[in-house]
């Protein structure tokens, strides 16, 4: 199956997306997992990439589509793949259309979760960091520790990230909405668009989006 991922920050993409990988025996291509593999690698698209990111731009949409493509080709991507974080606007779900169309490929499904506004910001602003290790994460509400404000692993001093702050994670929906949203509608079009509901435990949203696949 070839799926695409979509969703708010902190609608929980990335875990959902591993598991229904796991489940469905495809490879979970991430554009995180693209953009530092390439990156590492030191490879043609990687160099470019690094060279706009410490400029402190924006990668431009023909780099991050090179790297989706490339990895796309790759022998494990034969048999289809879960995209997650790409396409996040509308020119790079036409260049997924054109990469397809050229190879004979097609979409099976796009898979849109859906959670309430104020429940992300409530799951990304509550979250925190330990400062020994980044591993321990805790929520002020869903995953509180032993002792207010200390990781009960090591110890060490909990913190909220500044990416985590409410005013930046309404930032980041803001963005969300006027850039990525869209392809929601793009994809309806094609009637490959089932939205799930990403309220609950992880193991729930996973059942709806495989039985949304009929492969419950």
């Amino acid at each position: 199956m070839r799926i695409v991922l979509v969703g708010p920050p902190g609608a929980g993409k990335g875990t959902q997306a591993a598991y229904l990988a796991e489940n469905l025996a495809i490879p979970h291509i991430s554009t995180g997992d693209l953009f530092r593999a390439n990156i590492s690698q030191g490879t043609p698209l990687g160099r470019q990439a690094k060279e706009y990111m410490n400029a402190g731009h924006l990668v431009p949409d023909e780099v991050t589509i090179g790297m989706a493509e490339d990895r796309m080709m790759q022998e494990d991507a034969a048999g289809g793949f879960l995209l997650d974080g790409f396409p996040r606007n509308i020119g790079q779900a036409e260049a997924l259309d054109g990469f397809l169309r050229a190879h004979d490929l097609k979409l099976d499904a796009v898979l849109d979760l859906e959670v309430p506004e104020d429940e992300v910001v409530k799951r990304i602003a509550g979250r925190r960091i330990c400062r020994n290790d980044s591993s321990h994460v805790y929520h002020a509400e869903y995953s509180t520790p032993e002792q207010p404000g200390v990781c009960d692993e090591c110890g060490g001093e909990l913190y909220q990230r500044e990416d985590d702050s409410e005013e930046t994670v309404r930032k980041r929906l803001a963005v969300y909405h006027s850039e990525t949203e869209p392809i929601i509608d793009y994809y309806k079009a094609q009637g490959l668009v089932t939205t799930i509901s990403a309220l609950g435990a992880v193991n729930e949203v996973t059942a709806r989006a495989m039985q949304a696949l009929g492969r419950d």
